[in-house]
């Protein structure tokens, strides 16, 4: 079996395991997507299957051009707004799922934004 498949595989099982156990929890989501260049966050209520809340550093107000956008500052930025988005919305504490990514870096800061803002995560 190549490498990268049984790699991508591992992704794939990772993802799951937390995602159901953020599930299992019966809290809204707090779902993180990275990619070289952005960062993206959403509040997500399974119940309903409806996203209440979103931010990304593709908005001209968080990233605009010419700026770099997959950094950890802007990550901190795109979590601080979503939070404020939160607290506007009603929602005060969510379950952080990070997907199949390290709790390091850009998804650290994400939830770090998120927090000072005034969610518990």
């Amino acid at each position: 079996m190549k490498v990268q498949r049984r790699i991508a595989g591992q992704r794939v099982r990772r993802r799951y395991h937390v995602r159901n156990r953020v599930r299992a929890t019966g809290q809204l989501r707090l779902s993180v997507f990275r990619s070289n260049r952005n960062v993206s966050a959403q509040i997500i209520d399974d119940e309903s299957g409806r996203t209440l809340v979103s931010a990304s550093s593709l908005e001209g107000d968080l990233g605009g051009a010419g700026k770099p956008h997959g950094t950890v500052e802007v990550a901190k930025l795109v979590g601080k707004t979503l939070g404020e988005r939160a607290v506007a919305a009603g929602i005060k504490k969510v379950a952080f799922d990070r997907g199949s990514y390290k709790y390091h870096g850009r998804v650290a800061a994400i939830a770090d934004g998120v927090r000072e803002a005034g969610v518990e995560v």
